[in-house]
C-alpha cells in the first residue's frame, strides 16, 4: 500500500499526531482524574502512562483507516511499517538493565570515580551524566540511556530531591545521550538514517560532530553535577547504608556482555537479535541466583510507544518533507531543533536523506539540529522513553511532566546547539 494514502486520511493522521503530542503534555492530568474518579482509576492510570500515548493513538489511526478505506488497506499500512527499532530498544533495554551488566559498568565507573579529584558520590553522578552517554557511541544510545538511568536513579531521582533539580538532571541526561551517540556512525538513530545514503563513516562523524558533542556533554554534566552536589552526596550515603549486593561471577557477567555485544552488532537484523534475546532469557533462568528481576514491563511499554510513533509518524511526510526541503542551512538547523521536539529526530533526518539536491551544509545543519534537540521531549529521541520508564517513579505522581522536561532540557540544548554552530 502507498504510505501516503488519500488526502483526507493524511489530514486525520496529522490531527491524531497533534492530539498524541497534546496527550504527552497532559499525561499527568490523567493521574489527577484517577483520584477524582476511582471507579475508572485503572483506565486513567493507563492513559497517564507516557509510554502508552503514541501506541494508543496509533491504534485509533488504524481503526479510523479501516473505517474509511477498509480493513485490508489499514492492515497493509500497519504491515508496511518497519518495527526493527522498537524491537531492538526492547531487547537492548532488558539486557543492558540486567544485574551482571550493571554490576560491570558500576565497577568500571567506581574505578574511574577514584581518579577524579572530587568526592566519590559526585564523581559517580558526573560519570553517569557524561561518560555513560558518550559510551552510547559504542553500545548504542538505548543501552547507554538504560544504564545511565539505572545508575542515577538511587542517587538523584529520589522523592526528597527537589523537582527542579530532577528535571535539570533528566534534561541533561536526555540531551547528552542524544548528542553522545554522534562519535560513531551507527549508535544514534538520526545518524543511522543518513550514514549509508550520505556515506558518512565513524571517522567522519567523530571529526565533524563527535568532538563537539563530547565537549558539550562534559559542560552539561559538570554544571548539572555542581547544581546537585548536596543532594547527590546525601542520597549515596543513605543508599550505601542498605548494604551491598553479592558480587556477580565474572563468567556470568562475560556471557551477558557478549550477548549485549551480539545484539548491538545485529541491530538491523531482528530475527538474529531476537534469537540472542531468547538465549539471554534462558541463561538468566539457568543462573537466576545472580539476576535481579528483568525490566520486561518497562521495556515492553517503551517498545509500544516507539511502535506507535512509527505508525503515526509514517503519515506525516506530506507536510514535514516540503518544510525541511524549503529551508536554507541556518534556518534548517533551527527548524530541525524545533521540529525534533514534536517528532522523532530520526524521522527528520530520514526525510532529509530523501532530498536529492540537499547541500553538504544543509546535511550538517539538519543532523546537528536534530541531535541537539533530542532531549526536549519524550518523543524527540528514541531512547528517551526508556529513560522515562526507568526514572518516572522518582518524580511527583510517578510521571515525568512534559513541561518540566522541556524546561530542564532547555539549557543543555542551548549548550549543544552552540557547540555545533560555533565550534
Amino acid at each position: 500500500m502507498n504510505p501516503n494514502p488519500e488526502p483526507a486520511m493524511q489530514i486525520i493522521a496529522a490531527l491524531l499526531f497533534a492530539v498524541a503530542l497534546a496527550h504527552t503534555f497532559a499525561a499527568r492530568q490523567f493521574e489527577h482524574l484517577a483520584h477524582l474518579y476511582p471507579g475508572h482509576a485503572g483506565l486513567f492510570h493507563l492513559l497517564g502512562e507516557v509510554e502508552v500515548v503514541f501506541g494508543f493513538w496509533a491504534i485509533v489511526l488504524v481503526v479510523a483507516m479501516a473505517a474509511m478505506q477498509g480493513t485490508g488497506p489499514a492492515l497493509a499500512y500497519a504491515h508496511s511499517r518497519d518495527y526493527t527499532e522498537p524491537l531492538f530498544v526492547f531487547v537492548v533495554m532488558v539486557i543492558a538493565a540486567s544485574r551482571p551488566v550493571l554490576a560491570t559498568v558500576r565497577g568500571l565507573m567506581g574505578l574511574a570515580a577514584r581518579v577524579l579529584p572530587v568526592p566519590r558520590p559526585l564523581a559517580s553522578a558526573w560519570l553517569g551524566l557524561a561518560a555513560v552517554p558518550l559510551l552510547g557511541s559504542l553500545v548504542t544510545e538505548p543501552a547507554a540511556m538504560t544504564i545511565a538511568a539505572l545508575m542515577l536513579a538511587p542517587q538523584v531521582f529520589r522523592p526528597e530531591v527537589p523537582e527542579r533539580f530532577k528535571y535539570l538532571a533528566i534534561g541533561v541526561l536526555f540531551v547528552n545521550v542524544s548528542i553522545g551517540g554522534t562519535l560513531s556512525a551507527y549508535a544514534a538513530p538520526p545518524v543511522l538514517m543518513v550514514a549509508s545514503t550520505w556515506q558518512w563513516d565513524s571517522a567522519f562523524m567523530f571529526t565533524t560532530f563527535g568532538w563537539k558533542a563530547a565537549l558539550a556533554v562534559l559542560v552539561n554534566a559538570t554544571v548539572c553535577t555542581f547544581a546537585l552536589r548536596r543532594h547527590v552526596t546525601a542520597g549515596v550515603l543513605r543508599s550505601t547504608e542498605r548494604g551491598v549486593e553479592a558480587p556477580v561471577p565474572k563468567a556470568v557477567a562475560a556471557v551477558h556482555l557478549c550477548l549485549l555485544a551480539g545484539v548491538v552488532l545485529l541491530a538491523h537484523h531482528p530475527v538474529a537479535f531476537l534469537g540472542l534475546f531468547l538465549m539471554f532469557l534462558g541463561f538468566t533462568q539457568a543462573y537466576a541466583r545472580h539476576q535481579s528481576p528483568l525490566i520486561l514491563r518497562e521495556a515492553l511499554l517503551v517498545a509500544f510507544f516507539l511502535a506507535g510513533l512509527v505508525v503515526l509518524g509514517g503519515l506525516q511526510n506530506w507536510w514535514l518533507q516540503p518544510l525541511v526541503s524549503s529551508l536554507d542551512p541556518l534556518a534548517l538547523f533551527h527548524g530541525a531543533l524545533g521540529l525534533t521536539a514534536v517528532t522523532d529526530n530520526a524521522a527528520l533526518t530520514y526525510l532529509g536523506s530523501q532530498i536529492a539536491s540537499i547541500s553538504e551544509a544543509s546535511k550538517y545543519m539538519l543532523v546537528a539540529g536534530s541531535v541537539a534537540g533530542g532531549g526536549l521531549t519524550v518523543i524527540a529521541n528514541a531512547p528517551n522513553p526508556a529513560g522515562v520508564a526507568v526514572l518516572r517513579r522518582g518524580f511527583a505522581h510517578g510521571s515525568v511532566g512534559a513541561g518540566g522536561l522541556l524546561l530542564g532540557a532547555a539549557g543543555p540544548t542551548l549548550v549543544a546547539a552552540a557547540a555545533f554552530l560555533w565550534l
